[in-house]
C-alpha cells in the first residue's frame, strides 16, 4: 500500500487553518481582552459640523459616579497632532500646508463627530453619562458639505485662513500634447459624474486598549500593521518608538480603513499613563459611521478624443477629491496615485489630468479597498462605454480597437506606469463566451415579454498593487519540530496563516499545521510594512519562500552532520531529513536539539520589488430592472482575471467574491449623504444600505493567467481586484439597460431603486 502525503504548496486549494477557531467562537479580538483593573473611555463628540466652542465646566462630569479622568484639549497640549506626510507636489513646485487632526479639539470643531473630550470611568455607561454632563457652548456656523461645490465662491470656508477650500492641486500628463490630440479629433466624448462617498463597514468596529507597563506604553488594537502605528504614535508623544509596544490580535476586517492611527489610540495611552490602569475604548456603530475615515467621494469630468474609427487619441480628466475637514494619513495619495491608472488597459498617447483636493466639514477621507485604483477604473470604463455609444460601436469592439496589444509590452503609460504583461483581448473574449454574450439579445426579448428591461455591462480593468519595496520574513525551527514565521504584514481575515504556510510547506515538506505564523507585535520585529495594496502575498509570500529555502539548507547541513552524509545527499520529507534513497532519517525535532547555535535554526528571506505588479481582467454584469419600481436584480455575473501565478485557488475565490460584492454595493446601494448643515444623514444601517446576499447571484469566476515578470514568483496579487472591476461593470450594466429602453445615458451611483425609478419617469416625461 502506498501512502501519499498531502501537498500543501503553491497552487493547492488548502482550506484555511484559521477558520476552526473562528467557527468555534475562539477568535480573540481587541474587545475580547479584559486586562485586570481595566477602565473604560468614552469620547464626547461634536453634534455640529462647524463651530467655535468653549467648555464652560467639567465639574459635574468629574463628580459623577465611577469617574476617574476627564480630558479636554487644554489637558493634552504636550501631545502632537496626527500628521500626514502625503501632500503631493503642486504644479508650481510647492507643497500645500496640511491641516492636521488634533487629538482633542481646542476651540473649534470641523465635522460632526469631531472629538471634544475624553472621559474614563469604571464602565462604559458611566463614562457616557458623565460626558453628557460636560457643559459645552457651540457657536454653530454655516458648513461646507458638498464636494462638487466646495470651491464655489458662496461656499463657507472650512479653514478661513487659507482663503479657499482648496487643499492642494496636482497635475500629470502633457497638456500641449493633449490639446493637439483634441484639436485633430473627429469626435470628443465627455462624461460628468460623482464617485459616491462610502463608509467602510467591517464586521469588527474599532477598539483600543492602552496600558502603562514597566515605564512604557502598550497599545492593543485591530490594525493593518503595528509598525506604522508605533512610529506615528511615538511622534505624537515625542518618545522613542521603543517606548511603545503595539499589539494587534485578530482583526475582523480592515479594507484600508484600519490602516490609520486614530485619536482614541493616543487617548487610551495617555489615560493609562495618568491613571496607572489599563483603559479601553470601544466604538459603537454610530461612532464608526461618523468618525472612521470615509472612502471615494470624487467629482469627475472626463473627455476622450477619438478619430473617425473610434481609436483613442487623447484624454482629459478634471477630478475634485474630497479630503474632509482634515488631511488624513494617506488622504491626498489616494486620488493622486489613482489617476496614474487613468488610461486603464488602453493605448492612449496623450493625457492631461488635474486633481484638486478640497476641504469640507465632513469626516476625513482616506484609503478604502483599492485606494484610488477603483476610482480610476470607474473613470475610464464609464468613459469608454460612453465613447462606444457616441461612435456607434459595440462596447467590446471599441475596447478591442484600443487595447494595448501583447507585442507592445513592456508598455510605459503616459502617466508613468510600466505594465510588464497583458493579454486583455484574451480575457475579454473568454469572459464574453462564459457570459454567453451572444445570447443576450434573446434574453433581452424574454425580459421585455414580462415587462422588464435588461442591460449588460463590461469592465476591462487593470490595477497597480504590490508597490515597490519589501517585506522581510524570519523563520525559526522550534524544539518540537514545528516552525514559526514572523513577518510584518497583518492579516485582517484574508487567510495569511494559510497562504504563508503554503510557501514554507513547499520548501520544507512540512504539514501546514506545523507552521505557525506570527504577526501583529512590534516586540517581535523592528519593522514591517503592514497590509495594504495587495502587498502581503506578492512581497511577503516571496520572502517567506526564500526564508524557507534558507532554513531548509541549514536543516540539511545539521542533518548531514548527524547522519554522516553530504548535505547534497539530504532531502526533506514530511518533517524529517533523509539520505536520498535510504531509510536513514532524522526528524526536525532532533535536528533542533542537534543545532550548535540558535542561528543555525533561523531562516531569513527578503524579496525587494522595484515596480508594481498589474493584475487585470474582465467583469461582465447582466442586470434586470423592473421599470415600475426601479428595482434591479443582477441575474448573471462573470469574471475572468489575470493574477499571474495563483497561490491558493480557494483563498483567491474568496477574495474575489468579497471584493465583487463591495464593488456592487457601491454601484447599486451604498452611498453616504450629508445635509447642507454637514449632518451625516446615513449614520446607521437603517439609512446606509449595505449589500446583502440577495443582491448578488452566484458568480462565475476563473483565471486566464499570464505570470508577472516583475515578481520573482510571477504573482500579481488579488486582494482589491474584485472591487476594482465590479463597480464599473455593474454601473455600465444599469446604464446599458436604461439607454436601450429609454435613451438614458447617465445615472449617478448608487443606482438605487428610487433613483432608477426617477430617471425612468423623467425620461418618459421628456
Amino acid at each position: 500500500m502506498t501512502i501519499v502525503t498531502p501537498k500543501f504548496g503553491m497552487g493547492a486549494s488548502v482550506r484555511r487553518v484559521e477558520d476552526r477557531a473562528f467557527i468555534e467562537g475562539q477568535g480573540r479580538y481587541t474587545d475580547d481582552i479584559q486586562p485586570a483593573g481595566v477602565l473604560h473611555g468614552y469620547v464626547l463628540r461634536s453634534p455640529v459640523a462647524k463651530a467655535g466652542f468653549a467648555i464652560r465646566s467639567v465639574d459635574a462630569a468629574k463628580a459623577a459616579p465611577g469617574i476617574h479622568l476627564v480630558l479636554t484639549g487644554k489637558d493634552i497640549d504636550h501631545l502632537g497632532d496626527l500628521k500626514s506626510g502625503a501632500m503631493p507636489r503642486q504644479p508650481d513646485g510647492t507643497i500645500a500646508p496640511t491641516r492636521d487632526i488634533p487629538i482633542l479639539c481646542r476651540d473649534r470643531v470641523n465635522y460632526v463627530g469631531d472629538a471634544v473630550a475624553f472621559v474614563v470611568a469604571d464602565n462604559h455607561v458611566q463614562a457616557q453619562d458623565a460626558a453628557e454632563l460636560i457643559d459645552v457652548d457651540y457657536d454653530a456656523e454655516d458648513a461646507a458639505a458638498d464636494t462638487a461645490t466646495a470651491l464655489d465662491p458662496a461656499t463657507p470656508l472650512v479653514w478661513p485662513d487659507l482663503g479657499s477650500n482648496r487643499a492642494f492641486s496636482h497635475h500629470i500628463g502633457d497638456k500641449a500634447r493633449t490639446d493637439a490630440a483634441f484639436a485633430r479629433a473627429d469626435r470628443v466624448t465627455r462624461v460628468e459624474y460623482a464617485n459616491n462617498r462610502l463608509i467602510c463597514n467591517y464586521m469588527e468596529v474599532r477598539a483600543a486598549i492602552g496600558e502603562w507597563v514597566d515605564d512604557r506604553f502598550v497599545l492593543t488594537t485591530g490594525s493593518q500593521g503595528v509598525h506604522s502605528m508605533q512610529r506615528i504614535l511615538a511622534g505624537v508623544f515625542g518618545i522613542d518608538k521603543k517606548k511603545l509596544r503595539v499589539v494587534t490580535p485578530d482583526v475582523g476586517g480592515g479594507f484600508g480603513t484600519k490602516a490609520f492611527v486614530y485619536r482614541e489610540y493616543a487617548l487610551v495611552l495617555e489615560a493609562a499613563r495618568r491613571l496607572g490602569h489599563p483603559v479601553k475604548w470601544t466604538s459603537d456603530r454610530t461612532e464608526h459611521f461618523l468618525t472612521d475615515a470615509h472612502g471615494r467621494d470624487n467629482a469627475v469630468t472626463a473627455e476622450m478624443a477619438m478619430d473617425k474609427d473610434g481609436r483613442f487619441l487623447g484624454m482629459r480628466v478634471d477630478l475634485t477629491a474630497n479630503m474632509g475637514a482634515y488631511i488624513s494619513q494617506y488622504g491626498p495619495m489616494i486620488p493622486t496615485i489613482g489617476v496614474t491608472m487613468s488610461t486603464g488597459v488602453y493605448d492612449i498617447q496623450a493625457i492631461d489630468v488635474s486633481v484638486t483636493g478640497v476641504y469640507t466639514n465632513t469626516c476625513p477621507v482616506d484609503a478604502y479597498r483599492g485606494a484610488g485604483r477603483p476610482e480610476a477604473a470607474l473613470l475610464v470604463e464609464k468613459l469608454v462605454d460612453a465613447c462606444a455609444r457616441d461612435a456607434g460601436l459595440s462596447v467590446d469592439e471599441i475596447r478591442r480597437r484600443n487595447f494595448i496589444r501583447p507585442e507592445q509590452f513592456p508598455y510605459r503609460t503616459q502617466t508613468g506606469r510600466l505594465y510588464d504583461t497583458g493579454e486583455f483581448e484574451g480575457h475579454m473574449k473568454l469572459a464574453m463566451e462564459r457570459a454567453e454574450w451572444s445570447g443576450f439579445p434573446t434574453r433581452l426579448e424574454q425580459a421585455k415579454a414580462v415587462g422588464k428591461i435588461l442591460g449588460i455591462g463590461m469592465a476591462t480593468y487593470i490595477e497597480a498593487c504590490a508597490f515597490p519595496g519589501s517585506e522581510p520574513a524570519f523563520l525559526e525551527l522550534n524544539g518540537d519540530g514545528s516552525v514559526t514565521l514572523k513577518i510584518g504584514t497583518q492579516t485582517n481575515g484574508q487567510g495569511h496563516a494559510t497562504a504563508y504556510a503554503q510557501f514554507i510547506s513547499e520548501k520544507l515538506d512540512l504539514s501546514i499545521d506545523r507552521i505557525h505564523v506570527r504577526q501583529g507585535d512590534t516586540d517581535d520585529l523592528n519593522s514591517g510594512g503592514g497590509t495594504g495594496g495587495s502587498r502581503s502575498i506578492p512581497l511577503g509570500g516571496v520572502s517567506a519562500a526564500r526564508a524557507g529555502e534558507d532554513l531548509a539548507e541549514k536543516i540539511k547541513r545539521i542533518a548531514a552532520d548527524e547522519l554522516e552524509a553530504s548535505a547534497g545527499d539530504i532531502e526533506l520529507v514530511d518533517g524529517a531529513a533523509r539520505i536520498v534513497g535510504t531509510d536513514r532519517v532524522i526528524d526536525f525535532s532532533a535536528i533542533a536539539k542537534a543545532a550548535k547555535t540558535p542561528d543555525d535554526l533561523k531562516g531569513f528571506g527578503e524579496f525587494v520589488q522595484d515596480e508594481c505588479t498589474y493584475p487585470n481582467g474582465t467583469h461582465i454584469c447582466e442586470v434586470e430592472i423592473d421599470p415600475d419600481t426601479g428595482m434591479s436584480e443582477i441575474v448573471r455575473y462573470t469574471i475572468v482575471d489575470d493574477f499571474g501565478v495563483t497561490v491558493n485557488p480557494m483563498l483567491l475565490a474568496g477574495q474575489i467574491h468579497g471584493g465583487v460584492v463591495q464593488g456592487i454595493g457601491q454601484a447599486l446601494r451604498e452611498g453616504s449623504v450629508h445635509g447642507e448643515d454637514g449632518q451625516l444623514l446615513t449614520a446607521s444601517f437603517m439609512d446606509y444600505a449595505m449589500p446583502r446576499a440577495d443582491l448578488v447571484p452566484f458568480f462565475h469566476f476563473e483565471t486566464r493567467n499570464v505570470p508577472s515578470t516583475t515578481n520573482a514568483l510571477g504573482i500579481k496579487g488579488a486582494g482589491e481586484a474584485g472591487t476594482i472591476g465590479s463597480t464599473p461593470a455593474a454601473l455600465n450594466a444599469v446604464t446599458d439597460a436604461l439607454f436601450r429602453a429609454y435613451g438614458i445615458k447617465h445615472i449617478d451611483m448608487p443606482t438605487t431603486p428610487s433613483r432608477i425609478w426617477a430617471a425612468i419617469r423623467n425620461a418618459k416625461v421628456k
